[in-house]
């Protein structure tokens, strides 16, 4: 990509990008909802144990498969404490709480913040797209 001299141009093809990508998140989301609703057709409707459905370039089948669901979290921590576990937990911050303990003044062990630069696009006073 090649990109314009000024900062100021940079600013308007940033926007206009985003408005491209935004219009095509749009479609692809309508895709993906047709996509499901189809899914969610077939699974109710297509016979099962029937070998599935063969079209002229794909064939669709149904199975089932297992899905891992906690029933009694306090048993799966005392669980992964006893027995050092800790990978069957996904190591990921919950940012919110976590945040909420710093703005309160409160130290969280172990973790620390860093600086971010992000860019603010907003539109020109005066200027109407």
């Amino acid at each position: 990509m090649k990109f314009p001299k000024s900062m100021a141009a940079c600013a308007d093809l940033l926007y206009d990008l985003r408005q491209e990508r935004l219009a095509a998140d749009k479609v692809a989301a309508a895709k993906k909802a047709d996509e499901q609703e189809l899914m969610e057709h077939i699974i109710n409707n297509l016979p099962k144990d029937s070998g599935g459905a063969v079209g002229k370039h794909h064939k669709i089948e149904t199975y089932n498969d297992q899905k891992l669901v906690v029933k009694d979290w306090d048993k799966l921590y005392a669980y992964i404490k006893k027995n050092n576990k800790f990978e069957l937990l996904q190591r990921r911050l919950g940012e919110t709480a976590c945040q909420e303990l710093i703005d309160d003044k409160r130290k969280v062990p172990g973790v620390e913040t860093f600086t971010v630069v992000k860019i603010s696009l907003t539109a020109a006073k005066g200027v109407k797209k």
